[in-house]
């Protein structure tokens, strides 16, 4: 049970609230006609830029044109950022947001600068309004996590709960996470990669905007150290199967489970309220885990 999609059946027009944590949907690769450049998080970039003026905020389309995309996976949000929201983005993102233009290496260490180097760090693939984010980066506070994500206020969301809960081992990036990936991580950085709740894209002309497709699946393995795990989950069984698939086809993963199968949710992966209205009326929630070889 996806917190965007509270019902399976109405997985392409369920309404987003600022509760929901719709994991990775909206979040994850660039449409090929980027329609954030004509549409920012309060609708047009010159709002975006009069928000977020000199580069203090996130930018509304901080690729531009500069690099190819993949994978057609993101739908823009275009919710009204709070107060609040703002605020946090003003004060911290000068500190904690990355933007991915897909023009440098990020260097881990220098970015998770509270950390000791060499400490592990995990790429979250769409985060909501970062709830299951907060909790993960304080149950496990030696592990860096950077978000990346496209909606503004669940960007300002995040950052304002992490200040508040004294974290320093959470950082947001801003925009298409194809292009971080690719060209802003280099191989064998990453610890883990988590997919949660990606956008089942239901109709069948749409499977191919789905972001756990064989090309992301080896792109994605490229950048995590040996034993890194790559945890994707979904509440859509058409789309588990599919990943459980793609999955097992990547010649660089093992899976974690040893029949080949879904993985029981692991502690460290928050079970939301919403996931939970969905178990208990009968939804399948789909776990994977696999293992990056040596």
């Amino acid at each position: 049970m996806s917190e965007k999609n509270p019902q399976p059946a109405e997985a392409a027009k369920a309404p987003e609230t600022p509760e929901t944590h719709p994991g990775a949907r909206g979040a994850l690769a660039a449409p090929a006609r980027d329609t954030r450049s004509t549409r920012g998080a309060q609708g047009t970039p010159s709002a975006q830029s009069a928000m977020f003026p000199d580069g203090t905020g996130p930018s509304a389309n901080p690729v531009g044109d500069r690099h190819e995309r993949g994978i057609r996976s993101f739908q823009p949000r275009r919710s009204r950022v709070t107060a609040a929201q703002r605020d946090a983005l003003l004060r911290l993102w000068p500190e904690w947001g990355v933007e991915i233009d897909g023009d440098r290496r990020l260097d881990l260490d220098e970015l998770f600068d509270a950390l000791p180097p060499g400490s592990p760090v995990v790429l979250e693939i769409g985060f909501g309004m970062g709830e299951a984010t907060v909790r993960m980066a304080a149950d496990d506070p030696a592990t860096g996590i950077l978000a990346a994500d496209v909606h503004t206020p669940g960007q300002g969301n995040l950052l304002g709960q992490a200040e508040r809960r004294g974290l320093s081992n959470v950082r947001v990036a801003n925009g298409d996470a194809i292009i971080l990936l690719r060209e802003m991580l280099d191989p064998g950085s990453l610890a883990g990669i988590r997919v949660f709740f990606p956008d089942p894209w239901p109709k069948k002309r749409h499977h191919k905007r789905r972001i756990v497709q064989p090309e992301f699946v080896e792109l994605a393995a490229s950048r995590l150290r040996p034993g890194g795990l790559l945890h994707c989950a979904t509440d859509w069984e058409p789309y588990a199967e599919q990943m459980l698939q793609v999955l097992t086809d990547c010649p660089a993963l093992e899976n974690t489970q040893a029949d080949g199968g879904f993985a029981p949710r692991p502690d460290f992966r928050p079970l939301t309220r919403f996931e939970q209205q969905g178990l208990d009326k009968g939804h399948v929630v789909r776990d994977l885990l696999f293992r990056r070889l040596p």
